[in-house]
């Protein structure tokens, strides 16, 4: 399941190492976003 949901979320949530985004200056929504990839891609690797 996590599998799929890391698919659809590079698919769908943006990248924000590719906008070079400084995670010191991240809004609370990206921070959220990021944490939210995080787990999913942690779960569907391991």
């Amino acid at each position: 399941m996590y599998k799929i949901l890391a698919q659809i979320n590079k698919l769908i949530l943006p990248s924000f190492t590719k906008q070079r985004l400084d995670l010191a200056k991240a809004k609370k929504w990206q921070m959220a976003i990021i944490g939210f990839r995080y787990y999913v891609t942690k779960r569907a690797l391991g």
